[in-house]
Formats: C-alpha cells, structure tokens, sequence
C-alpha cells in the first residue's frame, strides 16, 4: 500500500532512434500495460516496436499520436500504473491527483449510484463529494480517503450491484435546467497559445494571431445577445509568457463558466489536410455527453456556414478538455499548411461567418425550445 505524492516529471522528450536510460522505464510502463513485449536486449533504444507501442497507448487514451514520449505522454504513462487498491487517494485542492485508480473508483461509485461526474482519472471536487456521501451510506468514517475500509466496502457492493451509472439521464437532465436562454450564461473563449507561443505558423498566417481574431468576433457577437464572454489570455502581442491548458481550464472553473470554447488552426506536413473538425472530452471508457453534444452542434453550424471540410467531432483528452468541469470543446478551424483552408482564415469576411456559427451554436445549445440530438 502506498501513500499518494506528487510524481516529478522528467524533462523529456523520446523519439524513434534515440538511445536514453529513460526509454527503460517507458518500456517497462509499456510491458505492464501489455503494449510490448519484454525487451531482451538494448532496454535504453527507442526502436520501431517502442515507436509501435506509444503510438497505441497514444490513440487509447486520446491524446496526439506522435510517437513520440514528452512530458505529457509520460504523465498519462504514469497514471495508467496504477489500479484501484495499490495507494491511499483523497482530493487536494493544490494537487489534483490522477490515475488508473481513480478512473476506476468513479467507474464504481458512479455504478452504485454515487455521482461522481465523468469517469476522468482525475480526483476532484465531485469525486470527493461522492466518495464522502458513499463513505456515510456504507458506515465508514467520513473522511473523503479511498483507503482500506473503501476499498472493502467496494469490493463487497460490486459483487451485488449491477448495471450501468446513470451519466447519460444526469447529463440530460443539467442540459434541461441550463436551457433557459443565452442572457444569463458565462461562456469562457480560449484563443490557443499567445505570448511567445505562435501555434502553427504557415502561409503567413500565425495560428496565435487567427485564434485572437475569432475570440474577439465570437466575444462581440455574444455580448450583444447578453452573454458574458471571458477571454482566458489577452492578445498575443500582449502577452509575455505561455499560458498551459492547465491554467486555462482552472480559470474556467473558477469563473463558474457554463461553456468553454477554444479556437485553435491545424497544420500538416504534405499540405493536403483541409478542414474543420471540432473535440470533446471523450475515450473508451468514457465522454462528456454535454461536450458532445455541444461539438455537434457547432461542426453542424461552421460547415453550414463555410466551405471547410467536414471532418467532423471527435472524443480527446487534452487538459483542457479534461479538467474543466462544464463541457468544453475545442475547434480546429481549418489546416495553415493547406493554401485553401489559410486563404479562408486569412479572410475577415470568412471569420466573420466562423464567429457567427460559433454564437449561434451557443444561442441553440441553451435554447430551452431546441431539441437536443442524439449522441
């Protein structure tokens, strides 16, 4: 049994080819996961089949598939560890703890009935609360620790308690109660990167300075219908240091928002991508209904509205995503690295039509007359 702390990163960044002592402990994360086989010689060589197995744990838990181990990739390695049972977890507001292990405890509570929210390895306010109203219900102390005495009572009631949680009527019935016009909502805009960080950068277009301008048109358009619109970072030319998602989705929490929207360009080596495709917090085990639903909505209104290729809405986990607590998404608005796609960002009259998609998405998702899709 082992007592949380916080894990120290290494700075890293492992690639095919590269040869490090690192690249031993990410394969032996690997081979415990089932991914790769034992490595019987060169344990420190990032070859074709550790390439292989990344990318695998890479697309499982929905995040970019590069091959490639940074610290993201490792801190999502080092959580995929551990299992229900193996440490002592509670909630700290300094110090969100995450893992395996907490996937699988709200996994649990949310099948016995206790709302834990969505099942995001991450131990936070909602899990806390949960497993404290579990605590009282099965007579154990009250303390908000998934210790022993948890652990047992879980084991107990799983083996007599079947079925699904109710996540989808939940979902469904906060999507009802927040139905009741745009007038009253916070909706938080995220430009990507800013400061220091251009994003993508291609055919003289900065992803930086395109997600500016569509924060700013999408802003405006709201706060004439009533809506109070939150930019995460000021301009980019504003802004002296990199603001991480992390730092992004606590600000939105904060602020009680309602909805997060964050703008964001592709790019892509050849120059053939092209298109719109829109992200919600979603993977194997689990989705955020409401992202989903909201993601929908908006790829409809951007495609209805533009020339960009469908590509359609997507379950990911990027931080973003995964640590706000109201449903969020995240927009790709077309390819810098493709001409077409950039000679459209590049056009005021086009992110005009962008920004009006994107408000009238927000107006339909709280209208309480529109009907909600079926995801």
């Amino acid at each position: 049994m082992i007592v949380q702390a916080p894990v120290e990163l290494p700075t890293l960044h492992l690639a095919r080819g590269v040869r490090n002592p690192a690249v031993a402990e990410v394969r032996d994360r690997l081979e415990r996961l089932g991914l790769l086989g034992v490595c019987r010689s060169e344990p420190d060589l990032f070859d074709e089949d550790v390439d292989a197995a990344v990318r695998a744990f890479q697309q499982e838990r929905g995040i970019d598939v590069d091959g490639t181990v940074g610290v993201g990739t490792f801190r999502r390695l080092e959580e995929a560890r551990w299992n229900l049972g193996d440490r002592i977890i509670s909630y700290s507001a300094g110090h969100l703890v995450a893992g395996d292990d907490i996937a699988q405890l709200q996994q649990r509570l949310n099948t016995l009935g206790f709302d834990s929210g969505r099942v995001d390895g991450v131990f936070g306010p909602d899990t806390d609360r949960a497993l404290r109203d579990f605590q009282r219900n099965v007579g154990t102390d009250v303390d908000g620790t998934c210790g022993p005495e948890v652990w047992r009572a879980l084991d107990r009631l799983s083996r007599t308690v079947t079925g699904g949680a109710a996540a989808n009527l939940r979902s469904d019935h906060e999507h009802a109660l927040a139905r009741t016009g745009v007038a009253n909502k916070v909706v938080v805009i995220d430009p990507g990167h800013g400061g220091p960080d251009y994003g993508n950068v291609s055919h003289r277009l900065a992803e930086s300075i395109v997600a500016d301008d569509l924060g700013r048109r999408i802003q405006g358009r709201l706060a004439a219908i009533g809506t109070q619109a939150l930019l995460t970072r000021p301009k980019t030319f504003e802004l002296d240091e990199e603001v991480d998602e992390v730092t992004r989705a606590t600000f939105a929490n904060e602020t009680g928002a309602d909805l997060v929207v964050s703008l964001h360009t592709d790019i892509e080596p050849t120059g053939l991508g092209r298109g719109v495709s829109t992200y919600f917090y979603g993977h194997a085990r689990d989705h955020s209904v409401l992202g989903r639903r909201f993601a929908e909505l908006v790829q409809s209104e951007i495609v209805a509205r533009t020339d960009l290729v469908d590509c359609r809405a997507h379950g990911k986990t990027w931080d973003l995503l995964r640590i706000t607590r109201m449903p969020a998404v995240r927009i790709e608005f077309g390819y810098l690295s493709n001409e077409q796609d950039a000679q459209r960002l590049a056009d005021g009259d086009f992110r005009d039509a962008v920004a009006e998609a994107v408000a009238t998405a927000v107006v339909r998702f709280f209208d309480p007359s529109e009907e909600p899709s079926e995801t």
